[in-house]
C-alpha cells in the first residue's frame, strides 16, 4: 500500500527569527518597564551580542530609547537603561458609550498621553452622525498626538453592545442593529485627515480601524494597568447608562463562540420585572443601571446620588443598596459557574462603593456554593479611575505593535 510521507513544517528563515526576536527584546523591556542588555539576554535566553544587534535596531527605528542612567547590580561592566520610547508608536482608543465619547492616545510604554472627552446625547442620533462625532475627536486628539512626535499605529473603537468583526450586532441603548461602525467610523475619519492634508500639504497615513466592546476594552485596562497584582482571572463589570459585562480569565478575554460572551447586563433577575431595551424581562441593567438608580433615588446625577448615599439619605441608601443586591444576585452565578479570584466594578460604581459594595458582597457571600466568597476575603474590588475603556482599546494598539514592531515601522 502506497503511504504518503508525513509532512513537515517549514523552516523559520532567518528574517522571520529575526522578526520574532525583535519581538521578543521588545516586549521584555515594555514589561520590565527599565532594563539592560544584559537583563534582557539573561531573560530571553539569547546571547549578549545577539540582543545588542536587536536593540540597537529598535533604537533605530524608534521603538526603545536610552535613559541615560547605568545600571551596576550585575557582574561586568555596568549597562545603559533601556526603556519604551515615549514619542514615535502609539495607540489610540476611542470610546462611544451612550451620554459620552472619549478618546485616548497612549505611548509605546502604555502611559495616558492624550486624552479628549465631549459629553454627548447618543441615544437620538443616527450611527453614523455619532461615529462622525467621535472621528472629528480623534482627529483633534491625532493633531495632538502629532505635536507630541507620537504616532498611533491603529484606532481601535470600544463600543456598548454585541461587536464582532467591526459590526454592532445590537447595543439596545443606543438603538442600534447591524451598524458597521468600523467602516462607518473609518471613512469619517479617512474624510477629515484628507481635508488636513489638502489644507496643510501634510501627508496622512490611514489608520487601520478595529473594535470590540467597551467592557472587554475596560477589563483589559484593569488587566494592564490596574491594582490588581498577581489576579489574573476576574469577573468585570461597569456600571453606565446600562451593565456591561467582561471575563477574564489567565490574563485572556474569555469571548465565547461569537465573541459576546460578557453580556451580564442582559442577565434577567426577575422574568417577570420590567421590559428591558433588549426586548426581554427583568435585566439586570433594570436594577443596577445608571437610569435605574437615578429613578429610585430621585436624584439629578451621579455624584449627586453619591452625596446622598453617603450622607445616609434613606431614599439613595435604598436605591444604591437594591443595586447592590441585584448585582449580586446576578453575580452569584458568574462566580458559581466561573470561580473567578475577583469582581472588579467599574464604571459609576467606585464612586458608590460604601453603599454598593457591602449589599454585593452580602449577596454573595450567601450564594457562592464554595464558601470562599466573604466579604473579609477582599475579592470585590473597585476600578481603579486610570482604567477607562479608551486606555484599555488604545493599549490594545500598543499590545499588536509589540507583537510584530516591524510592521509598524515608517
Amino acid at each position: 500500500m502506497k503511504t504518503t510521507p508525513p509532512t513537515r513544517e517549514p523552516k523559520a528563515d532567518k528574517a522571520s527569527v529575526r522578526r520574532h526576536n525583535l519581538s521578543l527584546v521588545l516586549r521584555t523591556v515594555h514589561d520590565a518597564g527599565e532594563t539592560t542588555r544584559a537583563a534582557v539576554a539573561a531573560r530571553v535566553g539569547l546571547t549578549r551580542a545577539a540582543v545588542s544587534s536587536l536593540v540597537e535596531q529598535l533604537l533605530e527605528q524608534g521603538f526603545l530609547v536610552e535613559s541615560g542612567k547605568t545600571f551596576s547590580g550585575q557582574a561586568g561592566r555596568p549597562g545603559t537603561v533601556l526603556k519604551s520610547a515615549d514619542t514615535g508608536p502609539a495607540g489610540l482608543g476611542v470610546e462611544i458609550n451612550v451620554d459620552y465619547v472619549s478618546v485616548c492616545v497612549v505611548d509605546l510604554a502604555g502611559a495616558d498621553r492624550v486624552r479628549v472627552t465631549e459629553p454627548l446625547d447618543n441615544r437620538a442620533a443616527e450611527p453614523a452622525e455619532v461615529l462622525a462625532r467621535a472621528a472629528g475627536l480623534t482627529a483633534e486628539a491625532l493633531r495632538s498626538a502629532a505635536e507630541r512626535d507620537l504616532r498611533p499605529a491603529g484606532v481601535r473603537l470600544a463600543l456598548p453592545g454585541l461587536v464582532s468583526y467591526g459590526t454592532v450586532h445590537q447595543a439596545p441603548n443606543l438603538g442600534w442593529n447591524r451598524v458597521p461602525a468600523d467602516r462607518l467610523f473609518g471613512e469619517a475619519l479617512t474624510a477629515l485627515r484628507a481635508g488636513l492634508t489638502s489644507t496643510t500639504g501634510a501627508s496622512q497615513a490611514e489608520l487601520p480601524v478595529t473594535s470590540d466592546n467597551e467592557a472587554n476594552a475596560a477589563a483589559l485596562a484593569e488587566l494592564w494597568f490596574g491594582a490588581l497584582a498577581e489576579v489574573r482571572s476576574f469577573l468585570y463589570l461597569t456600571g453606565e447608562i446600562g451593565v456591561g459585562g467582561a471575563i477574564v480569565v489567565d490574563g485572556e478575554l474569555l469571548r465565547g463562540a461569537h465573541g459576546f460572551a460578557g453580556e451580564i447586563g442582559h442577565l434577567p433577575v426577575d422574568a417577570d420585572g420590567p421590559l428591558c431595551r433588549c426586548g426581554s424581562r427583568g435585566c439586570l441593567e433594570q436594577y443596577a443601571g445608571q437610569s435605574a438608580l437615578l429613578r429610585g433615588s430621585g436624584a439629578a446625577g451621579v455624584e449627586e446620588l453619591a452625596r446622598a448615599a453617603d450622607a445616609g439619605e434613606p431614599r439613595a441608601v435604598a436605591a444604591v443598596e437594591e443595586a447592590g443586591r441585584m448585582l449580586g444576585l446576578a453575580l452569584s452565578g458568574a462566580v458559581n459557574l466561573l470561580d473567578p479570584e475577583a469582581v472588579v466594578l467599574g464604571g459609576i460604581y467606585p464612586r458608590l462603593m460604601a453603599r454598593l459594595g457591602p449589599a454585593v458582597d452580602a449577596e454573595l457571600a450567601r450564594r457562592v456554593v464554595s464558601g470562599l466568597w466573604t466579604p473579609a476575603a477582599g475579592r470585590l474590588r473597585a476600578a481603579s479611575p486610570a482604567t477607562p475603556a479608551s486606555r484599555g482599546a488604545a493599549a490594545f494598539v500598543i499590545r499588536q505593535v509589540l507583537m510584530d514592531p516591524l510592521a509598524y515601522t515608517t
